[in-house]
């Protein structure tokens, strides 16, 4: 089993350091629910209701938008440019050192 480290930093500013593994099929908002963080995650992962979107704070590539992500962040509030949605951004090896904030919630 291979885990990467991901800090995530919550609404208050505190840095969380988590271990997420590779090898399960997670995405960062499991991730963020498994530790218990503030993510609501209405739509259960399913990119329709943006209560997971984070902002990437590292120089990490997650690969474009898809197209749901895309339309969810369009209607969503408190969007910046490296905003994602926790439920598309798939725990792969290459998050190693990933740094995300939580955005606020609407």
């Amino acid at each position: 089993m291979t885990d990467v480290n991901i800090t995530i930093i919550d609404r208050e500013g505190v840095e969380h350091k988590v271990l997420a593994p590779t090898d399960m099929n997670m995405n960062l908002m499991e991730v963020c629910k498994a530790y218990e963080l503030p993510v609501q995650a209405v739509c259960g992962g399913i990119a329709m209701c943006a209560t997971c979107q984070c902002y990437v704070i590292s120089g990490h590539d997650l690969g474009e938008r898809n197209e749901d992500e895309q339309a969810m962040l369009w209607e969503a509030q408190n969007v910046k440019d490296n905003s994602r949605l926790g439920c598309q951004v798939p725990i792969t090896e290459k998050l190693e050192g990933l740094v995300v904030e939580l955005a606020p919630e609407e």
